[in-house]
């Protein structure tokens, strides 16, 4: 199915999830799962708070998928028991910016789908934009501005599983808020901006992200909520505030901080996402 390892051609991607998650359940041992996570940036200590560990699998072995090269994101997804939940959890995520077609970035999400998860929870690492928000803070995503300038549902579609032509009124599941809510009442909601990267924005871009409505800014996860919402499955959100915007703070960016912000958080967030997961 894949041209190649990096490269995400495939002559028919939803073909290429099915055989993944064939290969997945193969290798795991596990039929079907639940409930899928994408871990961003400094997330992935979060995982240990989870459940039992089922099975690790480096996700080359599925087929179809590139291996990160960045820092903080492990080209691993794990299975693991949480409750009565199967939940897969991939370790990190690969990116636009890392050279790969909108349809790789999103492959793991429909791998997910085609092995039963109707439950996509994505995380990210994020640039604060609304005042207020403070480094190591969790934020529900509300929506989302997909300033990337792609989309993984370009090219054929197939009506079988998925319309030409997506609603995306509800893409951040209002549901599986108020159930994240009912967690942790404190909660702040936020609209992500999502820019193809990999150099962080500029002040000005910033401003403008404000000014069109964003409250946090990032390199990820909006083609991964379109793809998830293409396939019929439900998606929930949280970023986690590793840093001021550009401009914001008078700081220079560091993707070093970034992965830092995660890591102290983890503990918290992993709590946090296994109490929410039990209750999907």
């Amino acid at each position: 199915m894949s041209a190649g390892p990096g490269t995400g051609t495939v002559a028919d991607p939803f073909e290429a999830a099915a055989a993944s998650a064939a290969r997945l359940a193969e290798l795991t041992g596990v039929e079907r799962h639940d409930v899928a996570l994408v871990l961003g940036s400094g997330w992935t200590p979060a995982a240990e708070q989870l459940g039992e560990v089922v099975s690790d699998v480096v996700v080359t072995e599925l087929g179809g998928f590139a291996p990160s090269t960045v820092p903080g994101h492990a080209s691993t997804v794990r299975s693991i028991r949480c409750g009565d939940r199967r939940v897969l959890a991939f370790m990190g995520r690969v990116h636009l910016y890392e050279g790969h077609p909108p349809t790789t970035v999103v492959h793991g999400v429909r791998t997910a789908v085609m092995a039963g998860c109707s439950t996509i929870v994505l995380t990210n690492a994020a640039g604060a934009i609304a005042e207020g928000y403070e480094v190591g803070q969790g934020v529900l995503i509300a929506d989302h501005i997909n300033l990337t300038g792609a989309s993984p549902l370009s090219g054929p579609n197939r009506e079988d599983l998925g319309p030409r032509f997506v609603d995306m009124t509800d893409a951040w599941s209002a549901r599986l808020r108020a159930v994240a809510r009912e967690v942790d009442p404190e909660l702040a909601e936020g609209v992500y901006a999502g820019f193809a990267g990999p150099q962080y924005e500029t002040p000005a871009e910033v401003r403008m992200a404000r000014t069109l409505g964003a409250d946090l800014v990032g390199m990820s996860t909006v083609h991964e909520c379109l793809a998830a919402v293409h396939l019929g499955a439900e998606v929930l959100g949280f970023s986690l505030v590793s840093n001021l915007a550009a401009g914001l703070s008078g700081e220079k960016l560091d993707h070093n901080e970034v992965v830092a912000a995660g890591r102290a958080a983890a503990e918290r967030m992993g709590a946090l996402l296994a109490s929410v997961v039990r209750r999907l």
